[in-house]
């Protein structure tokens, strides 16, 4: 069987999340659950016979029942300005205490801190135009609703609105980052793979076990499930991704990290790349296969930061690469360091 014809098409990358820089900065509400939960990139658990001092213990953001007119709703400030595509609203394990109905508004907010008096300050500032991102929509218990956002308008700040009060386990937000590269000097050096500076996983051949995301995320990798790990190959070939880079650059260096994985690295790797102005993501990936080697195949060993910059070959300016492994395995994080 083979396995490279179920390709994998990635989503926009999750900016709502707190590696990104993301809070949550102010609740009406946090009675039962602290509104901190509903940004975890850990999926939602559930745990029967926890409780604390107010009641249930639950894995989310959840306010007291209401017993007056009125709604709750929380603000998240976005760890970047962005536009949103898709916003999805997980009520997993709330079956009694979900809301019937909730709405996203959002606005753009300029140079503002995330501190308590700044949560407050926005909260109640008349001045700020929030404008209805997604109208007010029925939700179920314990499931996931994925909505489709129609505005392209760049914003900083959410409104979450639930009608009239319950819990929701998690928020994630799918989007394009907006980076200022005309704040930018051309000699400075860059990650143009990081997803803080606006890059995108586009498609991988497998992603078993970790999300092809992860490579891009900031820091390094804090266990083997924070990375991408493709599935054991029982057939020739090898494994591989397709990413965007943040904005077209030359490459000076570049680092594969495989931090965690031991048993399971992949024996090498390659990148390929290529300057690509116009086309679809489904064109690239037989594109791919002939693009130039940017960094030949090179050993891999496990647990360890991998730099090379000698063994870069020169191509001038790139936008997109395709990352090999050979034949298959996991790596934490991927760096390509260079100018725009």
């Amino acid at each position: 069987m083979n396995h490279d014809n179920n390709l994998i098409f990635s989503p926009k990358a999750n900016i709502a999340d707190p590696r990104l820089g993301t809070s949550v900065i102010y609740a009406t509400d946090e009675f039962f659950a602290s509104k901190d939960r509903l940004i975890k990139p850990e999926a939602p658990l559930f745990i029967p016979d926890k409780f604390d001092d107010n009641g249930k213990w639950m894995d989310g953001w959840e306010s007291r029942r209401k017993r007056s007119e009125g709604y709750d709703y929380c603000i998240i400030k976005l760890g970047c300005t962005a536009t949103i595509d898709e916003i999805l609203i997980d009520t997993s394990h709330f079956t009694g205490n979900y809301p019937p109905a909730a709405s996203i508004d959002a606005c753009y907010i300029a140079k503002i801190d995330t501190n308590a008096d700044d949560a407050e300050k926005i909260n109640g500032d008349a001045s700020i135009e929030w404008f209805e991102l997604i109208p007010s929509t029925p939700l179920q218990g314990d499931s996931e609703l994925s909505v489709e956002v129609e505005s392209n308008q760049a914003v900083t700040h959410l409104r979450l609105n639930i009608y009239p009060d319950g819990g929701i386990a998690r928020l994630r937000v799918f989007g394009q980052r907006h980076c200022d590269w005309d704040q930018n000097n051309a000699d400075d050096t860059v990650d143009l793979l990081s997803v803080m500076n606006g890059s995108r996983a586009i498609v991988a051949n497998n992603e078993h076990y970790g999300n092809m995301q992860n490579l891009t995320m900031p820091g390094r990798g804090v266990n083997m499930g924070d990375g991408w790990e493709t599935r054991r190959r029982r057939e020739p070939g090898n494994d591989w991704i397709i990413f965007q880079l943040g904005h077209a650059g030359v490459i000076e260096s570049i680092e594969v990290d495989t931090a965690y994985f031991k048993g399971n690295y992949p024996d090498q790797c390659s990148i390929q790349g290529a300057f690509i102005e116009n086309g679809t993501d489904n064109s690239l990936v037989p594109q791919s296969l002939f693009w130039q080697e940017l960094l030949p195949p090179q050993k891999l060993s496990m647990d360890a930061i991998h730099q090379f910059v000698n063994e870069l070959n020169k191509m001038g300016k790139i936008s997109h690469i395709r990352f090999n492994i050979f034949p298959d395995g996991g790596v934490s994080r991927l760096r390509l360091f260079g100018k725009i």
